[in-house]
């Protein structure tokens, strides 16, 4: 696991201070202690009191895990609320970096109440495939592929996509994005349900 703070896997926009504070206000909104979560989450509850306190820098890998077990959206713990009209420019937003894949995501927008979506930039490189755990039951990620070439879906049984190339399959099955041209860009939509 990637958490120490010497290895920045957040960037660009997710202050670690704002993950604490999510982290720490969802788990006691769920009324579950750090033992109880980092059980949950498969986490060790040192780790997971270090990310609550701003002490370590988590991988995308981990803040997954976590959101799973409390059962919210990946970016309610790397987003903070935005205002009525937002606009990201190009290489802005918070980048979270896989541990085990050139595989970087910018959150685009995050859901709100009553909307049940993350909306993410993808930037991947050959190499290690980004392989993902089951998210919450009835997730769905829907992607399109801007550069490059990839091979996307259920881990078992991935497609290969170029450009302007879509998919959608079930993110609640372990699934996989394994880029094959340097540059891979993609969009990528977390669907809640």
């Amino acid at each position: 696991m990637t958490d120490e703070p010497n290895k920045a896997s957040v960037q660009g926009g997710a202050p670690i201070a704002a993950i604490a504070a999510a982290l720490r206000q969802h788990r006691q909104r769920s009324g579950l202690t750090m033992g109880d979560l980092a059980t949950r989450a498969g986490v060790a509850k040192s780790t997971l009191s270090q990310l609550e306190s701003g002490s370590a820098n988590p991988s995308v890998e981990t803040l997954w895990s976590l959101a799973t077990a409390l059962g919210v959206p990946f970016s309610a713990l790397v987003d903070p609320p935005a205002p009525a009209v937002r606009v990201l420019r190009a290489g802005e937003g918070p980048t979270l970096a896989a541990e085990s894949a050139a595989f970087r995501a910018t959150l685009l927008a995050a859901s709100t109440p009553g909307v049940s979506f993350d909306l993410y930039r993808i930037a991947a490189e050959p190499g290690a495939p980004r392989d993902s755990e089951p998210h919450a039951t009835g997730t769905v990620e829907h992607l399109v592929i801007a550069t490059g070439r990839a091979l996307a879906g259920i881990a078992d049984d991935p497609v290969e996509l170029g450009p302007g190339d879509y998919v959608a399959y079930p993110a609640d099955l372990p699934h996989t994005f394994h880029p094959l041209e340097p540059g891979t860009t993609a969009v990528m939509v977390s669907q809640y349900r």
